[in-house]
């Protein structure tokens, strides 16, 4: 029976990998997903196999039953554009249940000091426990305040005590690492009392919330990353306290894939994830649309004029935004696009990595509309293209078009590498007003002499520009 589990778990884990291979393309996501579901149903039945008490059955099978109906309808209920929320939920329930695995084992073995199934907790059960349970409790209550900002209950601004922000939560880390130390001496004395265990639990709690409080909306995606990440080792340490192979295995995979993903959006954005850590971008208050203290006024357009302009270009280059995801407008693009590829102009698409409010968000949205793939370009491949084109539609992306990163040392994202959409011989930016973006700060763009601003819902203002494009 213990060989068929363990066959059944590596059978498992091999779909876990197999899955995650597909999620690297449009094409082949959904079957990735699939892939990647029927492994993990195939480890909860090696779980259930190697259960033998029929009342843990029966635990297990009841717990199941409440996931499916917590988890499901707002799956499938959740909207698009609010799918980074759900990631951010989705991954502070992980977070959060490792944390109570901790805890129970903490309670099992009456503070890791009982005997149990005739031995002493080992050090790796004592270790792996404690690491999930400071970790988890970390990932649970920033994921929490991620969800809280990215919903708009919590404000996008960074939330902090200014300089005593690190001091307090150095002092956060330093308790939750003390209170381990105190339990894992307790261990091998009688066991350490309840409380300890509830304090480390707390200290970590607060941590997570007054790391992820202080982060600026606009670097939200990276940290949604980097608690996935940790969620994801918090797991592989309960895996390994609870000697639990899947566990294990699908805890370093999510940890790892996590790991090198918030890794590349730190880099896309130009900063460190110390950098992310400590706070302090976005929300910075907008700035006068103007350079040299000079007041500027967005010059506005027509769909009419929109239409034309380009409808007579060589090239035009779509650059999608969280506004096109907002507005569900990735239909009303791919026709009109089409439109203008009858029409002799050659239409692509800038992909900025952190476009959005999640990896690839752009990338899925176009997807569902059967954008070709070829025709999304990442934003190295594409930065040189923009001088050489007639029009650049920006549909609701702020930051990521923002010249200020290139020319403003003042400005909270300078160094943070952009779409060169100012290059291009005409810029038509649709928007529903003059808000500033995630990051809180005015873009110097929207005021340039040859852009236009095209006003209203961005699915409404592409569809007008369509039906303008049939009358020519």
């Amino acid at each position: 029976m213990d060989n068929l589990v363990n066959i059944l778990y590596i059978v498992a884990f091999s779909l876990f990998i197999y899955g995650l291979m597909g999620l690297t393309g449009p094409k082949t996501a959904v079957r990735g997903n699939w892939i990647a579901a029927a492994g993990m149903g195939l480890a909860v039945v090696a779980t259930l196999i190697s259960v033998r008490d029929t009342e843990n059955w029966i635990l297990i099978i009841a717990g199941l039953v409440v996931g499916v109906v917590l988890g499901v309808p707002p799956a499938m209920r959740t909207k698009m554009t609010e799918m980074p929320q759900l990631v951010a939920a989705f991954n502070g329930v992980g977070g959060g249940t490792v944390a109570l695995i901790a805890w129970a084992e903490f309670l099992d073995t009456t503070g890791f000091s009982a005997f149990k199934h005739g031995e002493e907790p080992t050090v790796h059960i004592i270790i792996g426990s404690l690491f999930a349970a400071i970790i988890g409790s970390i990932s649970f209550w920033g994921s929490i305040i991620a969800f809280g900002k990215l919903q708009e209950i919590l404000p996008g601004r960074p939330i902090g005590i200014g300089k005593l922000q690190q001091p307090l939560n150095l002092l956060l880390l330093v308790g939750s690492i003390a209170a381990a130390v105190v339990i894992g001496i307790g261990a091998a004395d009688g066991g350490a009392p309840a409380w300890v265990m509830v304090v480390l639990l707390v200290l970590a709690g607060i941590l997570g919330l007054m790391v992820v409080l202080p982060i600026g909306g606009a670097d939200m995606p990276v940290v949604i990353s980097l608690l996935n990440a940790l969620t994801g080792l918090s797991a592989a340490a309960a895996g390994l306290a609870l000697n639990n192979t899947a566990m294990i295995v699908a805890g370093m995979i999510v940890g790892a894939s996590g790991t090198i993903l918030t890794n590349l959006m730190a880099k896309a954005m130009n900063r460190s994830i110390p950098a992310i850590v400590a706070g302090g971008f976005g929300g910075g208050g907008t700035a006068p649309g103007a350079g040299g203290g000079e007041q500027k006024q967005a010059k506005a357009t027509s769909a009419a004029d929109a239409a034309i302009q380009m409808a007579y270009a060589n090239q035009v280059i779509v650059v999608p935004g969280y506004g096109m995801a907002v507005a569900q407008a990735q239909h009303a693009v791919k026709e009109m696009a089409a439109l203008l590829e009858a029409k002799g102009v050659e239409v692509k698409y800038a992909i900025h990595p952190v476009a959005g409010r999640m990896p690839g968000h752009m990338n899925v949205l176009l997807a569902e509309a059967e954008v070709s793939y070829d025709a999304l370009k990442e934003m190295d491949d594409i930065n040189g293209e923009f001088s050489r084109t007639d029009v650049a539609l920006v549909i609701g992306a702020n930051d990521v078009t923002n010249p200020a990163a290139r020319e403003d040392s003042a400005s909270p994202i300078y160094g943070m590498p952009v779409l060169n959409v100012d290059q291009a011989k005409n810029v038509i930016v649709l928007k529903r007003s003059m808000n500033s973006g995630f990051a809180g700060i005015d873009n110097p763009l929207f005021y340039a002499d040859h852009t236009s601003m095209l006003f209203g819902d961005a699915k409404k203002s592409v569809g007008a520009v369509t039906e303008e494009l049939k009358a020519l």
